[in-house]
């Protein structure tokens, strides 16, 4: 489960959705929100990252890879 390529896609967009959070919040001022048309661009696409990333963890968590069983190994 620790490398499964979802478990890395969600940590990654997780922690990036969580850096652009505190970032929205941090450094947010008026002549940002003016290029942007008057939203913090930061702050949802923060939680968009963050709302994708869980979603990666529950997709392994609900549907996990299937184990191998070692009677394949066997050529006899």
């Amino acid at each position: 489960m620790l490398f499964d390529i979802r478990t890395i896609v969600g940590g990654l967009l997780a922690c990036y959705g969580v850096i652009l959070i505190v970032v929205s919040l941090a450094y947010s001022t008026d002549f940002q929100r003016a290029k942007t048309g008057g939203i913090n661009v930061n702050l949802w696409a923060g939680i968009g990252m963050t709302v994708v990333g869980l979603i990666f963890f529950a997709w392994v968590r609900l549907r996990p890879v299937p184990q191998l069983t070692g009677a394949d190994d066997d050529t006899e």
